[in-house]
């Protein structure tokens, strides 16, 4: 489905209209090697992802009341370096895509005391109505998305 659909094109995509969440690690969220468990990155993910939405002025919860939803569909890690319990990590996230139905968000997860990039990714979102159908974005919800910072 995402294969398929041509790219938007709109020149606020990008680092520039960046978010940042602050997060500290914490122990519930690490493996028995006191690394943060892998898993939890997409939870990073998700809470940076509604930084951005609260950045621009809605929630996905207003969303939904507008009758819309936005699944992931794909996802992609790859770790570059070690978390642990108690740091502090800085997750920035960005639009790099919109098509017709379906958004990529980029995420950057850094080390706040140093800056270090020890992870980095994406995940695809299609927008789907409450049947979830894929919907085109109307043009008031695009223009949300793509508005300054």
């Amino acid at each position: 489905m995402i294969e398929s659909e041509a790219p938007a094109s709109s020149p606020n995509h990008g680092r520039a209209h960046m978010s940042r969440e602050r997060i500290r690690v914490r122990y519930g969220e690490t493996d028995m090697m006191g690394h943060a468990y892998y898993a939890n990155y997409l939870f990073w993910f998700e809470q940076a992802r509604g930084r951005w939405c609260r950045d621009r002025g809605f929630t996905y919860l207003q969303l939904e009341k507008e009758g819309f939803k936005l699944p992931v569909v794909e996802v992609w890690v790859k770790y570059r370096g070690e978390v642990k319990y108690d740091d502090i990590i800085e997750v920035r996230v960005w639009v790099e895509e919109m098509r017709r139905t379906s958004v990529k968000f980029m995420y950057e997860v850094l080390r706040a005391d140093n800056g270090v990039l020890v992870t980095e990714g994406y995940t695809w979102h299609v927008w789907v109505n409450e049947e979830m159908k894929p919907v085109s974005l109307p043009e008031h919800l695009r223009a949300r998305l793509e508005g300054p910072t």
